[in-house]
């Protein structure tokens, strides 16, 4: 018996020693919630995400919403007054540019790039005060390395032409009065075909006018004078002396019928390219713009 003291002695150290041994343990828990946390906290930030993403495309929906309602009450309007007898339409936009005298720095100015166009259809009413010596520039566009991209020009005696790339067509069009005409021009790069309008009716078209050549864009449109660079050094000789309105540009050619319909003020029509609004034509020199409904004033003086 005197020998099971000291054996019992020797293994209580041992115990504890062993007990003590596991205690790194907990860590394994720790890292798991850590990890956990993580995880979830990428999951909430996706949620925030996509509940932004739901309100930018309920915002979305609601202008689309607003767009629609307004492109209804202008039909509406338009119906109303067709349903009150209206024969003639108003322009959204009716105003005029007016250049008095013949001078190099009165113009107006298009605020809007073109694109590249493989067609087009430019139209717009004129009313010249020249004196004779030819109707000048109702407008020219000019693009980086072409001035003479697209102009409408009729200098001195010379007919009136049309100028595409540096190419010339002469167009049967006279602007001799001092009335108001409608006038329209069609081209297609396709075997370079152009047709002429004055007043709603055909007055004459040719081909191979600058065929195969495509409109460059980004350049410059003028109305009332000639480009010799890119958006300027204008020449008096070749000014527009009068009053230009709606004028609208389509990227394909109009029929007969629908040039008919603007001539006679029936068939309402803007152009897909640029139509004539007012926030689009800056006016600069001394140029005016003035409210004015072609389809209404055209009979006036």
């Amino acid at each position: 018996m005197p020998f099971l003291l000291p054996c019992k002695q020797q293994e209580l150290p041992a115990r504890v020693n062993f007990s003590t041994a596991p205690a790194p343990a907990p860590a394994v828990p720790t890292a798991l919630h850590s990890k956990m946390d993580e995880l979830e906290g990428q999951l909430l930030a996706k949620v925030l995400a996509l509940e932004k993403e739901r309100v930018a495309l309920s915002h979305s929906s609601q202008r689309q919403r607003q767009e629609v309602e307004k492109e209804l009450d202008a039909l509406q309007d338009r119906v109303a007054g067709l349903e009150h007898g209206s024969s003639a339409y108003s322009p959204p936009d009716a105003f005029k540019i007016s250049i008095p005298i013949r001078n190099n720095y009165m113009y107006a100015r298009v605020r809007k790039a073109l694109p590249e166009l493989y067609a087009f259809t430019v139209c717009m009413w004129l009313r010249s005060r020249s004196d004779g010596s030819g109707q000048g520039t109702p407008f020219s566009y000019s693009v980086p390395g072409q001035a003479n991209e697209i102009v409408l020009l009729e200098a001195g005696q010379d007919p009136m032409e049309l100028l595409i790339n540096d190419k010339v067509a002469q167009l049967p069009l006279s602007l001799k009065d001092t009335g108001w005409h409608h006038i329209c021009v069609a081209w297609t790069t396709r075997d370079g075909l152009w047709s002429a309008y004055q007043d709603g009716e055909l007055q004459g078209s040719g081909e191979n006018l600058a065929a195969w050549h495509p409109i460059k864009p980004h350049g410059i449109l003028i109305l009332g004078q000639e480009q010799d660079t890119l958006g300027g050094r204008f020449d008096a000789t070749q000014a527009f002396v009068g009053d230009i309105a709606q004028f609208n540009l389509w990227d394909h050619a109009l029929t007969p019928a629908q040039v008919l319909g603007i001539a006679n003020c029936t068939g309402p029509l803007l152009g897909n390219v640029l139509p004539w609004e007012d926030k689009l034509v800056e006016a600069f020199g001394g140029a005016k713009k003035a409210t004015f409904d072609v389809c209404k004033g055209r009979a006036k003086a």
